[in-house]
């Protein structure tokens, strides 16, 4: 049976070993515990590590304080470990740094197991915190990029946009089409991994907030409602008019300038020249042709949102 290693679980493995190393190499204590903390601390992101490590931190220094008191008023029993805890658990929900609760309980019960409290021990517990964090934030420092895999999504969603263009376009000339609209389903599963890719890539960076990809993929998914929303308009047509015959040329035309860097300015005169042409055209035959104009129409105007929500992406990004 194949199975795959990720580059997170290496980092893991390699931190918690020099981290043992290193807190075993200095003859402390209770030396594993620096390779437990450094596994808490390696995360998906820089970012979120960074973050959770800040927080143990904390709540291992709130730990140690409230372990010192308790210990030396209460002995150390049972009942002083479940009063601290009763205390220690709420303090550290309070300072919001709950996800530290598990590292520094660990160093509350070295406390407990040593029976007694001193310098020493005390700077013994801080070496494991420090040795552990700090290896954990080392070997965190790596991150794959993730730009290739963004490019090739966002190359996969503009593919797919410019097949349903196209099958749009046929429809609306031939009135038929054996398209599957497999392309939907993918398009929607592409803009969901587009996101989550993207928004790891801004917690891969300290100092950044914002990404051009995530930005991207919001457009898309705007642009991929007005997509989704006027398939039961197209499907709805019985028959093709003259009107139906050059909005498919239009969305031809327009299948070649999905890409982000094409503006869609043109597209918009194109599209208002278009409705101009329409509106001097003789008036329906009959109530069928009335409702597929009609239907034309409202497809016209979702097109037109569709490209003003690109224009407003790049108005952004200058």
């Amino acid at each position: 049976m194949m199975f795959k290693i990720g580059y997170r679980t290496i980092k893991t493995a390699i931190g918690a070993a020099i981290a043992i190393g290193i807190a075993q190499g200095l003859g402390l204590t209770f030396y594993a515990s620096a390779g437990i903390i450094a596994i808490l601390c390696v995360q998906k992101t820089r970012r979120k590590s960074l973050k959770l490590s800040w927080e143990r931190l904390l709540a291992c220094s709130v730990g140690m304080l409230y372990a010192i008191v308790a210990f030396e008023l209460i002995g150390y029993n049972p009942l002083a470990v479940g009063l601290l805890l009763l205390t220690f658990i709420p303090t550290v929900v309070i300072l919001k740094a709950k996800e530290g609760i598990a590292t520094s309980s660990v160093i509350i019960l070295h406390l407990y197991a040593l029976g007694e409290v001193s310098p020493s021990i005390v700077l013994n517990e801080y070496a494991l915190i420090i040795i552990g964090i700090g290896v954990a934030l080392l070997v965190n420092f790596y991150m794959p990029s993730v730009e290739k895999e963004l490019g090739e999504i966002q190359s996969e969603i503009e593919n797919n946009f410019k097949e349903i263009f196209l099958q749009f376009a046929t429809y609306l000339k031939q009135g038929d089409s054996n398209w599957d609209g497999k392309q939907i389903t993918v398009t929607a599963d592409l803009l969901s991994r587009g996101k989550d890719v993207a928004l790891q890539n801004i917690e891969n960076h300290l100092l950044r907030y914002e990404d051009k990809y995530y930005h991207y993929f919001k457009m898309r998914e705007k642009q991929f409602e007005i997509i989704e929303r006027v398939m039961p308009l197209i499907s709805s047509l019985d028959h093709t008019v003259i009107q139906g015959e050059k909005i498919a040329e239009f969305l031809e035309e327009l299948s070649r300038g999905v890409r982000p860097e094409i503006s869609p300015i043109d597209f918009l005169e194109k599209l208002n020249e278009l409705r101009l042409e329409f509106r001097k055209m003789e008036l329906p035959k009959d109530r069928d042709e009335f409702e597929t104009r009609s239907i034309l129409y409202a497809f016209v105007k979702e097109v037109e949102q569709y490209l003003i929500i690109k224009r407003h992406f790049r108005i952004e990004k200058a």
